[in-house]
């Protein structure tokens, strides 16, 4: 187990920032924090990382304790967060070389690291750059190149993709992805759905400070109700037709207008055949056909009740 975080408890005040907190990564994942701002992620990033004291609970990295002295821990730790951090006195090369050199002290090994951290991002042709003349998506390469040059075992990506343009984004997540593939176990927060369902193994949805939900994009999505939404386009559907389709089994839901019937289900199979065979034997004719699976901002939704940016 990389991170095991137990019963964890930190308050500001009269404020519970998290309350028992739990949470288990291991080895390998790419592991997904979603939870509405002020849901306690960063709190409890903040505590892994033995930045922030807590009041109660336990935290082990790679079976060991976290504490603000375990140095050999955290040489094997990177953190990107989300707001850049670099020197804009620096160049590229400078300031990864800087971050790098902070935990590997041999200077050839660490300019071998640098290098090949300038091209594990693409930014092999701005070496000399400094920060103010590159763009937003550049400089979120930079930011993470200097969050993992040294090539740590354990990863924090906190939002790495905010404010930067589609193609950044997709070469940002290659990267991560990159990076899980050479043996880093890494750990994502993002308010991007379609990204988390993207690249993370597993997923864990908290909100009070709490773990709410917790497995794979899979595994969250059969514990809601929300199931598979039908639509099927059709000149003409009666009150009569639609009633017959409303009783058919795991169909919670359904509806039309505008020459279209959404149907909603409940978990189930071969619905689509059902409700297809139902117009058939009712002899109404329909033309295309869509099901679309619940997502996860539908699972987000269900079991927060918020929405992700709230």
């Amino acid at each position: 187990m990389v991170i095991k975080v137990q019963n964890l408890v930190k308050r500001y005040g009269d404020l519970l920032a998290l309350d028992h907190f739990g949470l288990e990564i291991k080895e390998g994942e790419v592991f997904g924090l979603l939870g509405p701002n002020g849901s306690g992620k960063t709190t409890a990033i903040n505590c892994m990382l033995s930045l922030l004291k807590y009041d109660k609970g336990t935290i082990e990295i790679f079976g060991k304790p976290m504490t603000p002295d375990a140095y050999d821990t955290k040489r094997n730790i990177g953190v990107v967060m989300q707001n850049v951090a670099v020197f804009n006195e620096l160049t590229v090369f400078e300031n990864i070389h800087y971050f790098c050199s902070l935990y590997i002290s041999d200077k050839e090994k660490c300019n071998k690291y640098v290098d090949e951290a300038i091209e594990f991002v693409g930014l092999q042709d701005y070496r000399k750059f400094k920060p103010k003349k590159l763009s937003g998506g550049l400089l979120r390469r930079l930011n993470i190149a200097c969050g993992i040059a040294h090539k740590p075992k354990l990863i924090f990506l906190d939002e790495p993709t905010v404010a930067v343009d589609p193609q950044s984004r997709n070469n940002i997540l290659e990267g991560i992805l990159r990076l899980n593939r050479e043996g880093a176990t890494i750990v994502y927060t993002s308010h991007y759905m379609e990204e988390v369902e993207r690249i993370c193994s597993r997923i864990a949805i908290i909100d009070k400070g709490r773990t709410l939900a917790i497995g794979t994009k899979e595994e969250l999505k059969k514990m809601i109700k929300t199931g598979e939404t039908l639509t099927i386009e059709m000149y003409k559907l009666s009150d009569d037709d639609l009633e017959s389709i409303k009783s058919l089994p795991h169909i919670t839901d359904a509806a039309y207008s505008d020459n279209r019937l959404i149907v909603h289900c409940s978990g189930g199979k071969h619905n689509l055949i059902r409700v297809l065979d139902t117009l058939k034997v009712r002899d109404l004719s329909f033309g295309r056909v869509y099901s679309e699976l619940p997502t996860l901002n539908d699972v987000f939704l269900e079991i927060t009740g918020k929405e992700l940016r709230d």
